[in-house]
């Protein structure tokens, strides 16, 4: 599989069953090895989301977001053009995982790290697809405690028929492997301490999508 070059611009996309854009994210490439592609925002970076989504961050309303995953299981929503705000983030993403881990960096340095469930890779020309699958594990910065986020709204997402059962066997497979990482201090784990003095370059511009007009694909830093 092809791979892209250590600063280009790529795009994260989630993308529904039905082939629907369900949100998209652009990223800066750290590194891409066989193991994982390692990417990165900052504040500014431009992303597209649903509507619902933006409603509920802006209002604060986390029953919101129960009107978007019930818009998803209809296959009718809107997405609005957003930035991402407040922290920068580090992603580790294997391509043939059920999951991607992510750190979360605020001016204090590492504030948690996070492991979200979603869709193994489908390279694009752009970057890659993938689909969150709502349910998310956070992590404390020293690694010694975790919680399980979202059980909530994964649930709804099951009764709504858009984590299927061969989806949801595939999740519970995962949780456990990110466990046994945890545990083993396998993967990024391994390299916490380098990861997490990890910082984004204030030189370094925030990537944006190529359709908004900004910089074009393949710029680098």
């Amino acid at each position: 599989m092809e791979t892209f070059e250590v600063g280009e611009t790529v795009v994260r996309r989630d993308v529904h069953r039905s082939g629907r854009v369900w949100s998209e994210h652009a990223l800066r490439v750290i590194a891409d090895t066989g193991e994982a592609l390692v990417t990165a925002c900052a504040p500014g970076a431009q992303t597209l989301w649903p509507a619902l989504y933006a409603k509920a961050w802006e209002e604060g309303d986390r029953s919101v977001r129960s009107e978007a995953f019930d818009a998803m299981a209809t296959g009718e929503w809107e997405l609005a053009p957003g930035v991402w705000q407040e922290t920068e983030l580090l992603l580790w993403k294997p391509p043939t995982a059920w999951f991607s881990i992510n750190a979360f960096f605020t001016a204090a340095g590492l504030r948690n790290w996070y492991v979200n469930f979603e869709h193994p890779t489908r390279p694009t020309e752009t970057g890659f697809d993938t689909f969150d699958l709502t349910v998310d594990l956070v992590i404390d910065p020293d690694l010694s405690t975790w919680t399980w986020k979202d059980e909530d709204e994964y649930a709804h997402v099951r009764r709504l028929g858009i984590v299927t059962d061969i989806e949801h066997q595939a999740v519970e497979a995962a949780r456990a492997q990110v466990i046994a990482m945890l545990e083993e201090r396998a993967g990024p784990f391994m390299d916490a301490d380098r990861w997490a003095s990890w910082r984004w370059e204030p030189a370094w511009p925030a990537p944006r999508l190529p359709c908004s007009g900004g910089e074009p694909l393949g710029q680098r830093f």
